[in-house]
């Protein structure tokens, strides 16, 4: 989306005009199950917004410059809605609040900005935050989408054989009363299982997608999910990364706006959502209570890096927390970028052997029995 500020409020050319409707539709953000107001607008919509602070543009204004810069129309009420609510005397923070398209990150970081007088540099802030976010995004997007076709080209390739071709050989071998070998017994019961069952199985994957949002927000659903998720090799480490990044971020944020460290860790809880950080900030919250160091309290929680922690101590004794998190937040930000490239070229290779194993395994199963079906016909 292009959320330029207009400098010039004459009409546009005809030209331009033709130039727009021909834009390629793969620039434009396309909706369908992400919230209307996604990151890529957000990304632009904080970028600008901080411009217009730092110029000197009071906020209501600069809300009202976005507002008349959006070319859908939803994008424009949902901007004249906070416009209308600021105007009622609430704050930036609390029009956002009730909104679903502004999650509980973006409250807690514009409500700091208010109140430490800080807007401007939190919505810098959140704008950076976007742009590594929507990078990332795209970073993994890229990684991901050659080897999801591959995988669903070979998937589909398999279940055409296990389903049209196994029975096939299954009906031939069975009409000339072929002793079928284990390996080939094993093939068919999978054929029978895919024949049998395939469609209630995918019709209870697509029901258990379709339910997702009934039980998403469930504690015991994200701690399940998100344990799974770190188990699993390179991705967990790779997924536990790109929330550490966030992490990062959001504590550089509140620690810049002189928040004190405790009350930050409680706000930061709020806004990663990754249960495994939620529960090591519970615990590293009670710590500091009782006393201890912040590097001290989170050297018991596995789910932190010791160069994190190592780094934290030094800040601690140095007093320079703000720049050490900025610093641990763009090595994050490099490793994810550098274990999405790595993700990229490795998935292919390893997705293209394990369908030839399979693949193979199913055209020996057939041809096996090939040899007790020459005997009987000779």
């Amino acid at each position: 989306m292009n959320m330029g500020i207009p400098i010039e409020q004459k009409r546009p050319s005809n030209t331009a005009d033709k130039r727009e409707k021909t834009e390629s539709i793969f620039k434009k953000d396309i909706v369908v199950f992400s919230k209307p107001f996604g990151s890529k607008k957000k990304e632009a919509f904080y970028v600008e917004l901080s411009l217009l602070l730092k110029a000197g543009v009071r906020l209501k204004n600069a809300l009202s410059l976005l507002a008349d810069a959006q070319k859908k129309k939803a994008d424009k009420v949902l901007l004249k809605t906070l416009i209308a609510e600021i105007e009622k005397g609430k704050d930036f923070s609390e029009a956002t609040k009730d909104r679903k398209e502004f999650s509980d990150y973006e409250y807690h970081s514009l409500k700091i900005g208010e109140t430490t007088g800080t807007l401007d540099q939190v919505t810098e802030a959140l704008g950076d935050y976007y742009i590594r976010r929507n990078e990332q995004r795209r970073n993994l997007i890229s990684a991901l989408t050659y080897p999801i076709i591959v995988l669903s080209v070979a998937t589909l390739s398999v279940i055409f054989m296990l389903r049209f071709i196994v029975p096939m050989f299954q009906e031939i071998f069975k009409q000339n009363n072929v002793e079928l070998p284990a390996i080939t017994k094993f093939i068919v019961k999978i054929s029978n299982l895919i024949g049998d069952y395939g469609l209630t199985l995918v019709l209870v994957l697509v029901a258990l997608v379709a339910s997702r949002k009934l039980y998403i927000k469930k504690v015991w659903y994200r701690k399940n999910r998100d344990q799974i998720i770190l188990r699993i090799p390179y991705i967990g480490n790779f997924v536990r990364k790109t929330y550490l990044a966030q992490f990062t971020q959001a504590i550089s944020l509140l620690v810049s706006a002189k928040v004190p460290v405790l009350r930050s860790l409680s706000l930061v809880k709020k806004m990663i959502p990754f249960y495994p950080i939620e529960f090591a900030l519970e615990r590293v919250e009670e710590r500091i209570l009782k006393g201890s160091s912040l590097s001290e309290s989170m050297r018991q929680e596995s789910i932190f890096d010791q160069k994190m922690i190592s780094l934290i101590q030094v800040s601690e004794e140095t007093n320079q927390t703000d720049f050490i998190f900025k610093r641990l937040n763009a090595l994050y930000n490099q490793q994810v970028t550098q274990q999405a490239k790595i993700f990229s070229t490795a998935l292919e290779p390893i997705i293209i052997m394990i369908v030839a194993v399979i693949v193979g395994v199913i055209l020996i199963a057939m041809y096996l029995p090939m040899f007790g079906l020459s005997e009987v016909i000779g």
